[in-house]
């Protein structure tokens, strides 16, 4: 297996390449992806198998920004014959020798013409499954510790067989986290910090971390769809923007509204413990107005935006977040920081900061 597909939002290809030949070489893994603009996916080629299957192995899936999900193919793309889908899935499986694999994913990309796939996929996975098992490649009861079997469609007669392991890959199918949007939401935007926190915040702790009677502040806020869910949440908010707040959130009580700069405001007693930001500004400016929070103690944990240029994105990630971290280094602050191209970030990541208590 000296081959890694990797899945990533339409468009970002480049950035999925070179977060992904960029990590691989940290381990010694050196290699070329192929990639086509707007295909949702990257083929990434090792030039030694041993070598790529230990970066597997080790790399942790979750420190990636712009993959979505990441499987080991195990064969070159298969043909799909309409009138027998399954043989050849069936046989490229048994010739890699494969047993015990406890799951099937029928996956497409997440571009438009991926997603007329949707209805083939439903369709193939039961019978595929079933032939899968009676044929000794999966168990016969779904395992979810067990390796899960991926056949990445490219269209109704193509696609791509591979494996992934489920202590390192995305629990997602498609790599996505599919939310529903509340109809009482000010705005769209509301899905990024709801996802943010379930992709950043264990549920075991939501009743710790995102507990009723927090104090918030959400820079930015106008016209309110992050301070929905802090409101949801029973949170007390302070939002900051010059611009106005929907008046549903006003009524609750919970929302006291600043006009204010929000690269100036300081809060005036250190009890905030969430600080939210989706700010429409310079990604470096934001970072380092949010190490300042971290720094100074005004919040206790932080999720904010940072908005992408239109060339170089992973280059400029991965710069901000470096100076970011480098400015929290040199105060002595102990910290653990995540980050992540989420399903409704468009052009944008999400990063995560919390500090580490002494």
């Amino acid at each position: 297996m000296k081959q890694l597909l990797v899945y990533c939002r339409a468009g970002f290809e480049k950035e999925a390449a070179a977060e992904l030949q960029d990590q691989a070489a940290a381990f010694a893994v050196f290699g070329f992806c192929k990639l086509k603009a707007n295909s949702a996916f990257v083929i990434f080629e090792a030039y030694d198998s041993e070598a790529l299957q230990r970066f597997y192995r080790d790399f942790d899936f979750q420190h990636f920004i712009f993959i979505r999900q990441w499987l080991l193919l195990l064969s070159s793309e298969l043909e799909l014959p309409a009138q027998d889908r399954i043989a050849p899935v069936l046989q490229a499986a048994l010739a890699e020798e494969l047993s015990g694999c406890g799951s099937l994913r029928v996956e497409f990309p997440d571009t438009n013409d991926g997603k007329t796939l949707s209805t083939l996929a439903r369709k193939l996975t039961v019978p595929l499954r079933q032939s899968l098992r009676q044929a000794g490649v999966m168990l016969q009861k779904e395992h979810k510790r067990a390796p899960v079997l991926h056949l990445f469609l490219l269209s109704g007669t193509s696609g791509y067989l591979g494996l992934s392991y489920p202590e390192n890959n995305s629990a997602l199918e498609n790599g996505i986290m599919r939310l529903k949007f509340p109809p009482e939401a000010p705005s769209r935007s509301t899905l990024k910090l709801e996802e943010a926190f379930i992709t950043f915040i264990p549920k075991d702790e939501w009743e710790t971390r995102l507990a009723p009677g927090m104090q918030a502040v959400d820079l930015g806020a106008c016209p309110g769809g992050w301070t929905y869910q802090l409101v949801k949440r029973s949170m007390m908010v302070t939002a900051i923007d010059n611009g106005p707040m929907a008046e549903s959130l006003m009524e609750t009580g919970q929302v006291k509204h600043l006009m204010v700069d929000g690269f100036k405001f300081v809060p005036a007693k250190k009890n905030v413990y969430w600080l939210v930001c989706d700010m429409i500004e310079q990604p470096q400016r934001v970072a380092a107005r949010i190490a300042q929070w971290l720094i100074q103690g005004w919040c206790q944990e932080t999720i904010f935006n940072l908005k992408l240029p239109m060339k170089r994105r992973y280059e400029t990630v991965k710069g901000v977040l470096a100076a970011f971290e480098q400015q929290l280094q040199e105060a002595g602050f102990r910290y653990q920081l995540q980050a992540r191209h989420l399903y409704h970030d468009r052009e944008e990541v999400t990063v995560h900061v919390q500090p580490i208590k002494r």
